[in-house]
């Protein structure tokens, strides 16, 4: 997983990535970083896949890596891990394409494992369900733990909202008192002073170059491998066209296994 993965950033350079690129894929308020944290200091990642506003897979899947990196960014030194907020007002079966989903869960599963700390599914209706049980086995155990359905009417499930976050800065549509909601312009400002932090971030502990290099082949990494390690596995994202229907929702999913970016199951 680590060689794939030095190597599937090696050439789609997720580091690179700049807000200008993928402004468009962010009008809507689809997939944006909250202005708030959780009550364990983790960046927050709020989806809502009713917010879809473009048909390209490949652009949406290119935001949602976007979204991951800038999340990564923003994690304090001791935090690893991310929680996700998706919020399904509004959302019907059109916003979900079990390919894209599929798609999705490769790059959040094979290239951010364990980066998701918890993923909060508030209000999915009930039509939802049967496609979760489509979604479910491309999720790996650990994965489909941190799932957690949240309904504005259960109070045993609000209690999940009480103890994450700070309610006066959780937003309204959870829950919360922050009535602000979301901005595009503000969060344009927020992301392009982000963009040029990245660079750096990157480049800590190696200056005199703004990509390391890496030899992959020359990396051993059967040694300490577990016994799982005796067959191949091919992390590679399989082709998707351009066609696909790729919404947050579906990220949300493929968050829970790993990415953003569509509603196909991750």
């Amino acid at each position: 997983m680590l060689k794939e993965t030095l190597k599937w950033r090696a050439e789609y350079k997720p580091e690179e990535i700049r807000w200008e690129e993928v402004a468009h894929e962010a009008e809507t308020g689809k997939i944006y970083r909250s202005n708030y944290i959780d009550k364990h200091g983790r960046t927050v990642l709020v989806m809502r896949p009713s917010c879809q506003n473009t048909k390209s897979t490949k652009g949406q899947i290119r935001y949602l890596v976007y979204c991951m990196e800038n999340a990564i960014l923003n994690l304090p030194p001791d935090k690893e891990q991310m929680v996700w907020l998706i919020d399904f007002n509004g959302y019907n079966l059109s916003h979900t394409s079990v390919k894209v989903t599929r798609e999705t869960a490769h790059i959040l599963q094979d290239h951010y494992p364990e980066r998701l700390g918890m993923a909060i599914l508030y209000n999915p209706p009930k039509f939802f369900e049967p496609f979760w049980k489509v979604v479910k086995p491309f999720l790996e155990p650990k994965t489909e733990n941190k799932v957690k359905f949240v309904y504005s009417d259960d109070p045993n499930s609000k209690k999940i909202m009480e103890e994450l976050f700070d309610m006066e800065k959780l937003e309204s549509a959870f829950g919360g008192n922050d009535d602000s909601g979301f901005n595009i312009s503000k969060y344009a400002e927020r992301m392009r002073e982000d963009d040029k932090r990245m660079p750096a971030f990157w480049t800590r502990g190696n200056p005199q170059s703004a990509e390391p290099h890496v030899d992959l082949n020359s990396l051993d990494l059967n040694s300490d491998s577990d016994a799982s390690d005796n067959g191949k596995v091919d992390s590679s994202p399989s082709h998707v066209s351009d066609s696909e229907t790729l919404s947050p929702s579906e990220s949300v999913i493929v968050t829970k296994g790993s990415d953003n970016g569509s509603t196909e199951v991750h």
